[in-house]
């Protein structure tokens, strides 16, 4: 049985909200069926440290060709916490995201923003004993996307957080202080309070911040409670 507080559904984003256009489509119309948990699903098979190459974390030199990634550099950074403010240790953190020119690399994404030959996008990390994380990256740009008007994603990075299986797995993103999209970005406005919102906001950390090189800014990610990171999963996700 387990001994967690049950997760306040209502601070996460729903499935259909008619705002995010492509909500509609996606969120269920019909009642989930739930399957019964087999140990499979609460301890593995999981990720080893020995998977996680040595530049992994470290987006700006993780796909290089030759040269450096065009675009502001800087350092996000953070711990993974329990309900209880306890650190989480040894979990797999991804994070994928757009280039400086708000493009992915992804044979779909046909925003008119520029390739860039030495960025992926792409990284990953597992937590130190102290839940602590941490990614050297580019700053994304933000990009246009179809939701029936003029329609900006602020820039952000896309995290997911493993638990001690594959198939525990949440999924949020991560937004930048100051941003002037914010307020106007129909996915954000999913979450319902706005305190939620911020809590998805890095905030600037000039301690962190490497004079004449990178930008620090600080995101935490708590899994439960009343100060639980809002994520994207659905019902069955949690």
């Amino acid at each position: 049985m387990s001994t967690h507080a049950a997760r306040d559904l209502s601070r996460h984003p729903a499935a259909l909200t008619p705002r995010y256009r492509s909500s509609i489509l996606r969120s269920p119309t019909q009642a989930l069926i739930r399957l019964p948990d087999g140990p499979a699903d609460r301890h593995g098979p999981t990720f080893g440290h020995g998977s996680i190459g040595a530049l992994d974390h470290d987006l700006i030199q993780n796909y290089t060709h030759g040269g450096a990634p065009v675009g502001e550099r800087v350092i996000v950074h953070g711990r993974v916490l329990d309900e209880a403010a306890r650190p989480v240790p040894n979990t797999l953190v991804e994070v994928w995201q757009a280039n400086a020119s708000g493009r992915y690399r992804h044979k779909k994404d046909t925003y008119m923003g520029s390739m860039d030959p030495n960025f992926g996008g792409c990284g990953r990390t597992l937590t130190d004993e102290d839940g602590y994380y941490r990614f050297d990256t580019i700053k994304p740009g933000a990009y246009p996307w179809p939701n029936g008007g003029n329609n900006w994603r602020p820039a952000h990075i896309h995290f997911s957080i493993f638990g001690a299986a594959f198939c525990q797995r949440l999924i949020t993103q991560l937004y930048f202080e100051g941003d002037p999209l914010i307020p106007l970005c129909d996915i954000l406005q999913t979450v319902p309070h706005p305190s939620d919102i911020d809590m998805l906001v890095a905030k600037l950390d000039m301690e962190t911040t490497v004079p004449f090189d990178s930008v620090a800014y600080r995101f935490d990610i708590v899994l439960r409670g009343a100060r639980s990171t809002p994520f994207e999963n659905r019902k069955e996700g949690n």
